[in-house]
């Protein structure tokens, strides 16, 4: 009987043990949510918030007036819309070339049976860490007849070394199997890889596609640096950035704060928005095409076995 009461009190206890200890952990997350999400959403609500309006600070969760004076003080040329087409193909193109030229780099310095496997990868690894600088890299660019070329976008990015450790490393941990018996059916090393190897490494292409995708995207430097004399090949980060620092300039130049513009293209009418609301609507329209596409590789983000592997 006293053994039953004490097996009782000892389920009870830990009952309540596991429910505190929930609780604080739901109350935690619940913490993390709300600090991770609410700036985010309070940049929305400025977003559509009257310009003039949002000078006056307490904006929180909803506009206090409502408007798209924001959105159409960007929009309304076509100059926007000529960066926007050039940033999605752009990340379009990136990811792709890159990726898979990364990938095929890695798979060949990951044969043990290549020679100079070492010294290429130490040589490359080296040159993660240690660069020429701004002014070479902008005289190679020149030398190679990419200024004010579209290539400026693709060619340079071709391999990303960090990325090459990270698949050469998950190649790495696949059996030597695979490769054999695809050479003994008479395969050769380009099958090899884009039948075999590719498939096996999914989760690891798709999680630095996002990366090499993300920062494509949000990529303005190299605008600025190599084609910001030719106004077609201008992406759409740099388009924004110009919008923003036109605005922030305009502000500080006006005696008033509240009559601060910008002119969203050159000669047209100016928009009466300020730089909060201007820079609230970039960070949205910078946002949001990523948040669109991440659902859809979250799950690579887990490392996933190897599919169709063996046991060895």
């Amino acid at each position: 009987m006293m053994k039953n009461k004490s097996y009782a009190a000892e389920r009870r206890n830990t009952f309540i043990g596991n429910l505190i200890f929930d609780a604080i952990i739901a109350i935690t997350l619940a913490f993390v949510v709300i600090v991770t999400v609410y700036p985010f959403w309070n940049t929305v609500a400025i977003s559509f918030n009257d310009g003039l309006d949002s000078i006056k600070g307490g904006i929180k969760f909803w506009p206090r007036k409502f408007t798209l004076k924001n959105y159409s003080a960007l929009f309304q040329t076509n100059y926007i819309f000529k960066a926007g087409i050039i940033s999605v193909t752009r990340t379009i193109l990136q990811t792709v070339f890159s990726v898979f030229c990364t990938a095929m780099l890695a798979y060949a310095l990951s044969r043990k049976e290549y020679p100079l496997r070492k010294v290429l990868t130490t040589i490359l690894v080296i040159s993660m860490y240690v660069n020429a600088g701004l002014i070479p890299g902008y005289m190679l660019i020149k030398r190679l007849g990419m200024l004010n070329t579209y290539a400026v976008y693709i060619i340079p990015n071709l391999v990303d070394i960090f990325n090459f450790i990270l698949i050469r490393t998950y190649i790495n941990g696949l059996p030597d199997s695979f490769v054999e018996s695809a050479r003994i059916d008479g395969a050769n090393e380009f099958k090899i890889f884009t039948s075999i190897i590719m498939p096996l490494i999914v989760p690891s292409i798709a999680m630095i596609s996002l990366f090499v995708a993300v920062g494509a995207w949000n990529s303005w430097f190299d605008t600025y640096l190599y084609t910001s004399s030719k106004k077609n090949l201008h992406s759409l980060q740099y388009v924004l950035m110009s919008y923003l620092q036109a605005s922030q300039s305009q502000s500080k130049s006006a005696s008033d704060a509240g009559s601060a513009a910008i002119a969203a293209s050159s000669g047209a009418a100016a928009a009466q928005v300020t730089p909060i609301a201007i820079r609230s609507s970039i960070t949205m329209i910078a946002t949001v095409p990523i948040l669109i596409v991440y659902p859809f590789v979250q799950k690579y983000f887990v490392v996933g076995m190897t599919i169709g592997g063996v046991k060895e």
